[in-house]
């Protein structure tokens, strides 16, 4: 079994920075990605951004591109999601994950097999 424990959501102003934190621990040898999936009120989960953690091959969804940054401390079994540039959108419970699939891909939610708490971000005027 793998433990996600996500830290860093909270409120944040239009246009601003926020990061957030997810330390994995537990049987983290058996996955190869960690990421970052979202559900804004009244919607389906939506991934995020992804890291495979050997190569730190990267994927973002379309909305985020360019705003948003997934970055990891292998020594610290973390992944971080630093967020620029928010926008109303962003408002949503943000979910650390973990799972496996080919490097060649964007993980989607199919192949995430652990999840993390979630933690609430909110983006006000």
């Amino acid at each position: 079994q793998v433990q996600l424990e996500e830290s860093g959501g909270g409120s944040v102003q239009v246009g601003g920075s926020l990061m957030l934190s997810c330390a994995a621990s537990g049987n983290t040898h058996k996955t190869n990605f960690m990421g970052w999936f979202r559900q804004a009120p009244g919607k389906g989960r939506e991934g995020v951004g992804s890291i495979y953690t050997s190569t730190g091959i990267t994927y973002y969804a379309d909305s985020v591109k360019g705003r948003f940054t997934i970055s990891q401390d292998k020594s610290r079994n973390t992944v971080y999601l630093q967020m620029n540039n928010v926008k109303f959108e962003d408002t949503a419970v943000y979910y650390c994950v973990a799972g496996s699939s080919y490097e060649s891909l964007r993980p989607t939610i199919v192949d995430v097999e652990h999840w993390g708490q979630g933690t609430q971000v909110t983006v006000s005027s």
